[in-house]
């Protein structure tokens, strides 16, 4: 899925999408079916991530969140950040990056076109939605103490080495 992708997703789902220059920190901002991402984001890759996520808030949020001292809030920013995560990265584009040769975060983000703390964020989502690790088709998926997926009929090879 690229940056392009989601802006058509975006407009299917009746959401305009708009780059401005923002006050940093601000990456960006979701309102009333109306995207804002920051100028600052340079690269597609960045642009992707922000949209994911502000696109997670149209999919799960409603009214104000911006203050986090509210835990409601701080809840409705999770439920965002995981729908980006899990909309962006399945675990089965894991898989495929692993079979592709990427074992890096650094090579499994750049065959992802996400960030790096992107990749990282979406692998603690999925430690604390599955555990550990994941039993998927033919594959182990590790998430702790780092990420690595092993074949099932390559277990015992990988054991034994």
């Amino acid at each position: 899925m690229t940056y392009e992708n989601l802006l058509i997703e975006a407009e299917i789902k009746g959401i305009r999408v708009k780059e401005i220059a923002m006050y940093p920190p601000l990456k960006g901002l979701y309102k009333n079916n109306k995207i804002l991402i920051n100028l600052k984001a340079t690269t597609d890759v960045e642009k992707k991530c922000i949209l994911s996520e502000e696109i997670g808030h149209h999919e799960t949020s409603y009214g104000n969140i911006l203050d986090y001292n509210e835990i409601e809030n701080r809840r409705q920013e999770v439920k965002a950040c995981r729908w980006g995560y899990e909309h962006t990265i399945k675990i089965n584009d894991i898989i495929a990056a692993y079979e592709y040769g990427a074992t890096s975060a650094f090579e499994i983000a750049e065959y992802l076109e996400v960030t790096e703390i992107f990749l990282i964020d979406a692998i603690e989502n999925y430690k604390k939605r599955y555990g550990h690790f994941l039993e998927l088709e033919n594959n182990f998926i590790y998430f702790a103490p780092y990420l690595e997926v092993v074949r099932k009929d390559t277990l015992l090879d990988y054991l034994i080495v």
